[in-house]
């Protein structure tokens, strides 16, 4: 039995089920039939959408990059600094398992996507703002460039870490309030 091509949004429906399969999977595993099967409409309806599994991947790494730029803009916006920003990211990733899982792995996105730059693009200009919080001093003596470089991978790291479950079981089980332990120390205002 052929499924209809047609229902409701397309793109909403495959990047719901591409998330869905990632997240028990992974995406090495992600397949567009199986993303066919999973969202009820036929086999070649993904491919005609994204084009590939490469298409469908940029599109949800870009998906993932705006809503972390939502986040980190919603942290700013309510005042918080740096560290707000830090747990906001990791707030993000264990709450966008699959879209993290994506974004920053290059070998299965076409890079040269506009939606993709700018989403990337957005996301970086957002976290450069929550570092821009950190007053000359707090940077000990780093450029803008170094001290987002450094934020980023602080959280980046932590992040991947808390996903993994390779972090110390004594930081505890709220992600949020074990990032901030992290973070805080290298803060010394923020």
């Amino acid at each position: 039995m052929t499924r209809p091509y047609h229902h409701g949004d397309l793109r909403r429906t495959l990047l719901a089920a591409a998330a869905e399969a990632i997240t028990e999977h992974g995406p090495a595993a992600l397949s567009l039939r199986d993303l066919a099967r999973r969202a009820g409409v036929s086999h070649a309806a993904p491919a005609h959408h994204f084009g590939d599994k490469a298409g469908l991947l940029t599109a949800l790494a870009a998906e993932g990059f705006t809503l972390l730029a939502d986040e980190l803009d919603r942290t700013r916006a309510a005042g918080g600094g740096v560290i707000d920003a830090g747990v906001g990211y990791v707030r993000f990733a264990v709450a966008n398992r699959a879209h993290f899982a994506v974004m920053f792995q290059p070998e299965l996105l076409n890079h040269h996507d506009p939606e993709l730059i700018a989403a990337q693009s957005r996301a970086s200009g957002a976290l450069g703002a929550a570092v821009a919080t950190v007053r000359d001093a707090e940077r000990r003596g780093a450029d803008a460039r170094t001290a987002g470089l450094s934020a980023w991978s602080i959280v980046h790291g932590f992040a991947t870490l808390w996903l993994s479950g390779a972090l110390p079981g004594d930081l505890g089980a709220d992600p949020e309030e074990a990032a901030r332990q992290v973070i805080r120390p290298l803060f010394a205002r923020g």
